[in-house]
């Protein structure tokens, strides 16, 4: 019998979106991940220089909960997060074209609730 892996997350049921958003529906993931398809490695120092303006608490706990799940890596496993570059795993960059929906979306969508939006193509 196969044993399973312990999860990092508390799984609300087995639906695919809903385990998908358990894990990148909170407000940073995303940006995160955004981070790293547009700027390639990242410091942790880095992050923190985003428009939305990440807490340290708040991205430390995200940079930990991404690594564990195998969206993100380190580059240099041996260092601390802190003094550390992030970068994204196969799965993590195969949210690019998850990204380029929503933001495709938002921009068609949302112009008229937000008049600032600009388009990422």
């Amino acid at each position: 019998m196969a044993s399973k892996k312990a999860s990092p997350v508390e799984w609300r049921s087995e639906c695919p979106i809903s385990s998908g958003l358990d894990i990148l529906g909170d407000k940073w993931s995303l940006l995160i991940v955004r981070d790293l398809i547009t700027y390639g490695t990242r410091m942790y120092s880095e992050f923190s220089e985003s428009p939305e303006r990440i807490s340290t608490n708040i991205l430390a706990d995200r940079l930990k909960l991404l690594t564990a799940l195998g969206i993100i890596e380190r580059v240099d496993a041996d260092r601390s997060a802190r003094n550390n570059a992030f970068q994204l795993t196969k799965s993590g960059k195969e949210l690019r074209k998850v990204l380029e929906a929503l933001g495709r979306w938002s921009y068609a969508n949302m112009r008229d609730l937000h008049p600032d939006i600009v388009s990422i193509d």
